[in-house]
């Protein structure tokens, strides 16, 4: 007899509640029309669903009507973990996820988690738009998960509730939540904090009860899941430049004729460019928004933080992944 855990019992149940209006319409092999599901954790506000909002309009239109684009942001289906797993599954077509919770399906992905291991944006976008990043995108095939491409999250700084962080000192004793991810975790703690991973739909009540005295983040997903209400410091040492990456599920993609692959593909490459310019504009306006909303933002030296990582990226080094690590210190 198969034992299933809660957590898999739950991605079950799920599945089949989003599956059965497709079994019954039989299988949609009826439909000329081909609907797909995708998931995401983020608010309708946020700049990713802005543009996957035109990915479908783009799909759309490039099919004539024969494939749909059925978005269900804010976390509707689980977070992002369970969706990933939703996923494998088949029972969402598409997920946009952070690179750092998919570290415990591809362990590749938590290079992205190296603290300071880009230069600067110019470097990041080489890297993802790149060599590098099309093997990084194909590594979850096995996984039954096909990358279709990477979206623009920002840089990664501290926010907290009780003091700001200008040095790696001001981390010690505080819990700091971070992403399901070991890399996460090790960098936290390689700067003297206690990392703590919470879902980042519980984050706010977390912060708001004590669970955790702040977090880590970009400016804009401070600003719309309103953590700011709470943590009144922004300290901008933008340790990681973590992507978020738009998932399709091997089941689908398989399923899919290549016209129908070529369509999808052109209308996530779209949505990049959108996704990107939106960002920015974004970043600029939020962190106005949040000095107006009474955060402090703090410009800390980044020197002592690059300092305190660096036996991190010697470790790192030494692992599987370090190749990755390796490729990109030497991308020009």
């Amino acid at each position: 007899m198969t034992l299933f855990s809660y957590k898999q019992t739950k991605s079950i149940s799920i599945a089949l509640l989003i599956a059965l209006p497709w079994l019954l319409s039989g299988c949609g092999q009826e439909s000329s029309t081909l609907t797909l599901r995708l998931a995401h954790s983020l608010d309708t506000s946020h700049p990713v669903h802005t543009a996957m909002e035109q990915m479908a309009e783009a799909l759309y239109k490039a099919s004539e009507g024969t494939m749909q684009l059925k978005i269900y942001p804010g976390s509707q289906l689980g977070s992002e973990r369970e969706t990933i797993e939703l996923l494998q599954l088949g029972a969402v077509d598409l997920v946009k996820t952070s690179t750092s919770p998919l570290e415990g399906f591809i362990p590749d992905m938590a290079v992205f988690g190296i603290p300071y291991l880009f230069r600067d944006e110019e470097h990041f976008w080489s890297v993802l738009e790149g060599d590098i990043g099309n093997q990084l995108l194909e590594l979850g095939i096995p996984k039954k998960l096909r990358g279709l491409c990477f979206y623009d999250a920002g840089s990664r700084s501290f926010y907290t509730k009780e003091r700001p962080i200008r040095t790696p000192d001001d981390l010690r004793g505080l819990k700091i939540r971070v992403q399901n991810s070991r890399t996460s975790i090790q960098m936290v703690e390689a700067l003297g904090g206690a990392a703590t991973p919470i879902a980042f739909g519980e984050l706010y009540t977390a912060l708001d009860q004590g669970v955790v005295d702040g977090a880590e983040n970009n400016a804009p997903s401070l600003l719309t899941s309103r953590h700011y209400e709470v943590c009144k410091y922004y300290s901008l040492d933008e340790h990681t430049m973590v992507p978020d990456i738009l998932l399709v599920s091997t089941d689908t993609w398989d399923r899919m004729k290549p016209r129908q692959r070529a369509w999808l593909q052109a209308a996530a490459k779209g949505s990049v460019q959108v996704q990107r310019a939106l960002w920015r504009e974004k970043t600029t306006e939020t962190l106005e928004k949040l000095r107006t909303g009474g955060v402090e933002i703090i410009h800390p030296d980044k020197g002592p933080f690059q300092a305190a990582v660096k036996a991190l990226h010697v470790a790192f080094m030494k692992t599987a992944s370090g190749q990755f690590m390796e490729a990109i210190k030497n991308e020009y």
